[in-house]
């Protein structure tokens, strides 16, 4: 009780979050906690438990919900890990205490934690290994950052609580913010800058008003806690009184709330009429407008719909955008202006998929594009101590080496190894090389990330070095091998976890030994940017083949599928054997299943898939994949391994036969033209026989079956006549490669 309040009045003082670690018995940590709270002055409203049981009556959601913080200040949160801890939820927790406030970790007695397993080891013990297997490094990591770290007390609780370490550090006190002082040439009213609580924040402020002209885009990056939404919110109130209407989407109302909670209070601040949907956490804010403006709006839409931009916004405004599957962020790209705000280390999700796979289609995109980044804190002092712990004890600021130490690498000065999770654990600087590089290279990764890189039985780390440093890392995931008893139940529908690739074969595709076969999937793989499209991948790529070709049947991949990736997957001599019928939630692509086989049993598994693959996919390209990109389609078709039949009968080779000359037409009977198309597309008997444009056409009209109109807007012909002739000329180079009427 002594060790909180004076925990807490430093925290206040110094405008800091400070730790208690409450280690030992589960009940006894649970109510030394709640003294602990009960000595602070911190209200119990402002109190959240992470954990199966309450503290004090407050709050309480289990860990796997800690996403219900995200967009929320507390003054404490209590994250009980007794009976499991979740990196993702021990970093949202860090994340949602202000200044001033208090984060209780209660374990059990810290040189016991790393050897005992939990509910989250459960987790990572994937079939074949159990729970034994699970090395327990993450959290012997964790227990040394919270001994090594300021700001954080260990209270060893028992019969005589014992202070192994206070978490005081005797900071001087915090001064008081001053005011920014506003842009020289703002547009929006003193008072909006007036309410701007850093001079980054009255820059994100002063770039977003450029979202008042149509053509604008504006992307505003930050770590969490620096108030990106805030300036949203006061831009957003600004827009509204000018009369124009502002949607507001995010991945859920909860990630916008404070977006619109400082709009609603500058509204007030600058007077005038607001009308409120609702009287707490309104989705929708009716604004009087100005002069000669009429009124605005402030409005929320979940993302599903936002997309469609309903009742045609003026701006659209995306909180947290790095948690938006690309497709959806491009389509909101069509509003007359768009501002992004997304967060760079997000305790939920690092979200680099923002940078990394949005930002081409930004550049590309016609809007001018204005960029910043906000660095320093608002909800606490920019020294604060616990922020530094969690970004290390998470790797939140992990990153890949600086560009000079790496730049002349090519595949001839590298060299291949592996990484053990133990050497990973024991090389702090190759750690956060490794890591790093995974976050900056894909769509979204976790604090939970690096507890399976360094705890999951089932995974392996390879990687390319030069000179010591990491180029190339892909992390592969053992599946397969696996027993009669979890087959059928897998078969059944049962979910079998960390087995994507015998469970898609499985269950969606009814193959009850596709289990059988031990493989090792690619869960990822990422090159350093400042050497991709040097071989690199490829390189390391063909190493992992070479060592593992003989103790596995197959190595396989899934991913979001675009045809640059399918035809990198397809270099390397992965093929096709499924395309999901249903986008990836977070790519927004639909999703490729591809194989490599290394044996005799991994080649009858490949090619019955293979051929599964081609019998289906005509069919399925006129339903669930009708949307599909054509490129994605030509790619996906041209890396599969089969050789679909071309055989018509005579009445189809002279139905066929007849549309280049216009005698006859597709509609009539269009099965043996998808079965040409098909083969061609597969299997061509002369790669260079139809152009791109020819390809997409087949793709388009013969496979997906659409529309001739959409078809010819779509593809840019000047009339429909125009396309159907193309069309002919298709059909008459298929019909002299694959026979001839009878």
């Amino acid at each position: 009780m002594e060790l909180a309040r004076a925990l807490r009045a430093e925290a206040e003082r110094a405008d800091e979050r400070r730790v208690l670690v409450l280690a030992g018995d589960p009940d006894a940590t649970r109510d030394r906690a709640a003294a602990a709270l009960g000595a602070t002055d911190i209200p119990v409203d402002d109190t959240t438990v992470l954990g199966p049981e309450a503290v004090l009556g407050c709050e309480r959601h289990e860990q796997r919900r800690a996403a219900e913080l995200l967009g929320r200040t507390q003054s404490a949160v209590v994250v009980d890990a007794h009976r499991e801890l979740r990196p993702n939820a021990l970093g949202t927790a860090v994340g949602a205490v202000a200044g001033g406030g208090l984060v209780l970790l209660l374990t059990p007695p810290l040189d016991e934690w790393p050897d005992r397993r939990d509910e989250f080891d459960a987790s990572l013990a994937v079939p074949p290994f159990d729970r034994s297997a699970v090395t327990g490094h993450f959290r012997r990591r964790l227990v040394e950052t919270v001994r090594a770290h300021r700001g954080v007390a260990v209270v060893a609780v028992g019969e005589s609580d014992t202070v192994e370490k206070s978490g005081l550090t005797d900071p001087p006190p915090h001064r008081p913010r001053s005011v920014p002082d506003p842009p020289a040439d703002h547009a929006f009213p003193v008072a909006t800058y007036e309410a701007c609580r850093s001079a980054d924040q009255r820059d994100a402020v002063r770039a977003l008003e450029s979202l008042a002209s149509p053509g604008h885009a504006v992307v505003v990056e930050a770590d969490r806690g620096r108030g990106k939404s805030s300036a949203a919110g006061l831009a957003a109130a600004n827009l509204a009184r000018e009369g124009l209407d502002v949607l507001v989407t995010a991945p859920q109302y909860r990630s916008a709330g404070e977006l619109f909670t400082r709009a609603a209070g500058l509204l007030e601040t600058l007077g005038g009429t607001v009308e409120r949907d609702r009287a707490d956490s309104p989705h929708r804010l009716t604004v009087a407008g100005t002069g000669e403006a009429g009124d605005g709006r402030i409005r929320y839409e979940p993302p599903a719909s936002a997309v469609d931009l309903p009742d045609d916004p003026d701006v659209v405004l995306v909180d947290e955008a790095a948690a938006l599957p690309v497709r959806r962020l491009e389509a909101l790209l069509s509003a007359p202006s768009v501002g992004f705000t997304t967060t760079v280390h997000g305790y939920e999700g690092a979200g680099r998929g923002f940078s990394v796979r949005f930002r081409d289609r930004l550049d590309d995109c016609d809007h001018a594009v204005t960029e910043l980044s906000m660095t320093a804190p608002i909800r606490y002092a920019d020294a604060d101590p616990v922020e530094v712990w969690a970004f290390r004890a998470l790797l939140l600021d992990a990153r890949p080496p600086v560009e000079p130490l790496v730049t002349d690498a090519t595949p001839e000065t590298v060299t291949y190894r592996g990484l053990t999770s133990a050497e990973l654990l024991a090389d702090e600087h190759l750690l956060r090389e490794v890591f790093g590089l995974l976050v900056l290279a894909h769509y979204r990764t976790e604090p939970t990330d690096l507890a399976r890189l360094l705890d999951a039985p089932n995974l392996t780390v390879r990687a390319l070095t030069h000179r010591g440093h990491v180029v190339a890392v892909a992390l592969l995931a053992r599946e397969g091998g696996l027993s009669a008893e979890t087959r059928e139940r897998m078969y059944e529908g049962g979910r079998v976890r960390g087995n994507m690739v015998p469970d898609v074969l499985t269950t969606q595709l009814r193959d009850g030994d596709a289990g059988v076969p031990v493989g090792r999937r690619v869960l990822r793989i990422a090159t350093h940017g400042a050497v991709r499209s040097r071989g690199l991948g490829s390189r390391l790529l063909t190493e992992v083949r070479r060592e593992f070709a003989d103790s596995v049947d197959w190595l396989g991949v899934g991913f979001g599928a675009t045809p640059e990736l399918l035809d990198f997957w397809r270099e390397n001599g992965y093929r096709t054997c499924h395309l999901s019928t249903s986008r990836n939630d977070r790519s927004g692509e639909y999703s490729a299943v591809m194989l490599d086989p290394c044996s005799d049993a991994g080649r009858e598994l490949a090619t019955r898939h293979a051929g599964w693959f081609c019998d289906r996919i005509g069919a399925t390209l006129t339903d669930a994949l009708a949307d599909a990109d054509p490129d994605v389609v030509r790619a996906a078709l041209g890396a599969a391994d089969a050789e679909p039949s071309a055989d018509l009968s005579a009445w189809e080779w002279r139905l066929v036969a007849g549309v280049p000359s216009g005698a006859s037409i597709l509609d009539t009977n269009p099965a043996p033209f998808r079965r040409l198309a098909l083969r061609h597309l597969v299997a061509p008997a002369d790669p260079s026989a139809l152009s791109t444009r020819e390809e997409r056409l087949l793709v388009r009209k013969v496979l997906q079956a659409r529309p001739w109109p959409a078809v010819t807007r779509e593809m840019g012909f000047v009339s429909e006549r125009e396309c159907k002739q193309a069309l002919a000329g298709c059909v008459e180079t298929l019909t002299s490669l694959y026979g001839e009427p009878s």
